[in-house]
């Protein structure tokens, strides 16, 4: 059986950031250090990062006073700003800089009287976040379904973002039935879906074909890990997003000539490594690296914990 391990996989440059971020926060003022929401969508990663003193909570009412909170990678509303500020915490932003790039679109446009339709999926974490920013300006749809029956104030003055883990062409899907019901919409300047979630979907794009069968390492709460095996299911390929190597099930790969495995943007690779040793425990297996597209993007940490 041949191995088809895709690159790029596993962290992009703002998981990467803000698990930093939870680590260098422990070193220096030592645990417990509070985190709002899960860092990232990766539980390996959380219990990580629990077991070594960080505190997960999801109301900064289980905060105690003057401790150290950070706010996640998937960044987070004003009124979390202002609580945190209320109880005298000291808080470390882990906003994804993509995230933020986001929120600062969505003020602009609200500034300017824009009514904002924000492509992405109710009630996960960064659109929260996103929303918060202007909430009586934000009308949030996650496909041209939902089109229909936005209503907004003046068609001429609408605008629309993205949440940064969609796909790109489910997103597409959904941005043509904007601008035919809107002619007049505003994009923002520059893509809002991130660069890791873009590249992750053009290897699978490029690399599915070539598989009988997609394994995609992932939490079931990782947008864009789900993202990764939708795209190869539309394509025609079976395909399973599973946590870890102890997910998968000999019945996948009766039959199965070549396996492509990937993961999504918060999962450490050795959880992928895993899988390809898994693979390789019962069958004999040939692994190959394939890298479509060069990843070297990093962000620097916040100044409070450089």
């Amino acid at each position: 059986m041949k191995v088809l391990l895709a690159k790029p996989r596993g962290f992009c440059a703002g998981v990467e950031r803000a698990i930093r971020c939870v680590e260098r926060a422990l070193e220096r003022h030592g645990a417990p250090v509070y985190v709002l929401n899960d860092i990232v969508h990766n539980t390996t990663v959380v219990d990580s990062l629990r077991n070594e003193g960080a505190v997960f909570v999801r109301d900064l009412g289980d905060v105690p006073r003057g401790a150290h909170l950070l706010f996640s990678a998937h960044g987070v509303g004003p009124e979390q700003w202002a609580r945190a500020r209320e109880r005298g915490l000291n808080v470390i932003d882990a906003t994804c800089p993509l995230v933020e790039k986001v929120h600062r679109e969505a003020r602009r446009f609200a500034a300017e009287g824009f009514t904002v339709i924000l492509i992405g999926e109710a009630g996960h974490d960064e659109v929260v976040g996103t929303s918060g920013w202007a909430p009586d300006h934000i009308r949030v749809v996650l496909s041209a379904a939902d089109v229909p029956a936005l209503e907004v104030g003046e068609p001429s003055k609408v605008a629309y973002l993205t949440q940064t883990t969609l796909s790109v062409d489910d997103c597409a899907r959904v941005v043509a039935a904007l601008e035919e019901r809107f002619p007049a919409i505003q994009a923002p300047p520059s893509n809002d879906i991130c660069y890791a979630t873009q590249n992750r979907q053009e290897a699978v794009n490029v690399l599915t074909r070539e598989a009988d069968l997609v394994l995609v390492v992932g939490d079931p709460q990782s947008a864009n890990s789900k993202r990764l095996a939708e795209i190869c299911r539309q394509k025609g390929k079976a395909s399973h997003l599973i946590s870890s190597a102890d997910a998968i099930r000999d019945a996948w790969l009766e039959g199965v000539q070549t396996v492509l495995v990937t993961s999504g943007a918060s999962v450490p690779d050795f959880l992928v490594q895993e899988v390809v040793e898994r693979l390789g425990e019962n069958r004999p297996s040939q692994v190959e690296e394939r890298e479509i597209i060069h990843e070297n993007v990093h962000f620097e940490l916040p100044k409070v914990v450089r």
